[in-house]
């Protein structure tokens, strides 16, 4: 991979602001993005239709060699099929975390997520881009907020919210933080030399300006080149 491609890596727990801020800063800069948990809650939807459990399993290993997942113009499909809006259900919010933390599902994406590299660099959001996938990144970010401001944005943005109270949504969002973080392969944690943000009560702009100054120093420090 070359020193010269942009790499920034944005983790966070859910509803931090990873996926929205991501988008605005690759179009701000004219990158590619990477929306990391798109492809894990398209894996996760798709398995769990298939009634394929959580765990590892041969079972499982065959279905993800027939699984064909792609994100094409903001939309997300799985072998053909649009799920953009079926990945943002509760359901998935409530599954994802549990398939995600399957060394199986993590090396079948691992590659695919390598592979979007180039030389006009990525932005890559998720749990562990700047830990485990792109540890290489020139510029790391941790996007937090408090865990009731995350709950609200998620029940704003849920397909379901008429049928999902805020008090069931910050009691996903707090379980779904103690298994990020507790599980054994690749937890969500903040990189040793990542930029730690705090959401709650900034707006997108601010946060996106804030990763744009970043990305200017770079730039000075190396005289006007990435690497």
């Amino acid at each position: 991979m070359r020193a010269d491609c942009l790499i920034i890596a944005i983790d966070g727990p859910a509803g931090s602001g990873k996926s929205t801020v991501a988008k605005a800063v690759a179009q701000r800069l004219g990158i590619n993005y990477l929306d990391t948990g798109a492809l894990y809650r398209a894996i996760a939807l798709w398995l769990d239709k298939r009634g394929v459990p959580p765990e590892e399993s041969e079972r499982l290993k065959e279905e993800l060699k027939k699984l064909r997942v792609k994100i094409k113009g903001g939309k997300v499909y799985v072998n053909g099929c649009d799920v953009t809006e079926a990945i943002r259900s509760s359901r998935v919010d409530a599954i994802v975390s549990a398939y995600s933390a399957l060394p199986t599902v993590r090396e079948c994406l691992f590659s695919i997520q390598r592979a979007q590299v180039n030389c006009r660099g990525l932005v890559a959001d998720g749990r562990d881009m700047g830990t485990v996938v792109f540890p290489e990144a020139q510029i790391k970010v941790f996007l937090t907020a408090s865990p009731e401001e995350r709950a609200r944005r998620r029940w704003l943005e849920s397909s379901d919210k008429g049928r999902l109270s805020y008090e069931e949504v910050l009691k996903g969002i707090r379980e779904r933080d103690a298994l990020d973080s507790g599980r054994s392969l690749s937890p969500l944690r903040t990189a040793p030399d990542a930029c730690v943000i705090d959401t709650t009560r900034l707006s997108v702009d601010e946060v996106v300006d804030r990763i744009i100054d970043l990305v200017k120093l770079l730039k000075q420090n190396n005289g006007g080149a990435y690497g």
